[in-house]
């Protein structure tokens, strides 16, 4: 079960804090406080392993490759509807951007050989996947619909900001700041 961090929680402030200041000050002043948004909710969500296997099979298992998260988001497999779809290629944008953002190293694991994402490429899906959320552009997902085509067509500088606030981890724990973090 993913945590529900408050609104208030200090972390969530950091990350806000720590995206703007990461995306205004070193990739070309890309200001844009929905991306910013909507990336700290993303690191906050991703704080827990639930939240980062959030897409589950009809077993209530969690899906832990993206080959088999792309089946489950497939109307022609195992997805039910195109919300699910949605559901799930948002899923998929936000994870290969997460993972290819702050931990690069964990990409060479996800498509080592041998395993199911070995002929992957995690930009051009992570860049497909927010491409395909963004076409559901009618009803309630007009709103979120140019969001998913910028992170989509600005995949890689937003990976750039995400190296830097990987960087800024460094600074985060060295000033002590994990006081008040749920235990």
């Amino acid at each position: 079960m993913k945590r529900n961090i408050s609104n208030e929680h200090p972390l969530r402030h950091y990350f806000v804090e720590t995206l703007h200041d990461c995306f205004s000050t070193y990739t070309n002043a890309i200001n844009d406080a929905e991306i910013e948004a909507y990336l700290a909710n993303m690191l906050v969500d991703f704080i827990s392993v639930d939240g980062l296997y959030e897409i589950r099979d009809s077993n209530g298992r969690p899906v832990e490759s993206i080959a088999e998260m792309l089946q489950e988001g497939d109307i022609r497999f195992n997805a039910d509807s195109f919300e699910r779809e949605r559901e799930v290629h948002r899923h998929v944008g936000d994870f290969l951007l997460f993972w290819s953002g702050l931990f690069p190293e964990f990409l060479q694991n996800l498509t080592a050989p041998g395993k199911p994402d070995v002929f992957l490429d995690p930009i051009k899906q992570g860049q497909f996947s927010y491409y395909l959320v963004s076409t559901f552009d009618h009803g309630s997902y007009a709103h979120e619909a140019p969001i998913f085509k910028r992170l989509s067509t600005e995949f890689e500088t937003y990976r750039y900001g995400l190296s830097l606030v990987r960087a800024s981890f460094k600074g985060f724990w060295a000033q002590g700041w994990n006081d008040g973090f749920p235990a």
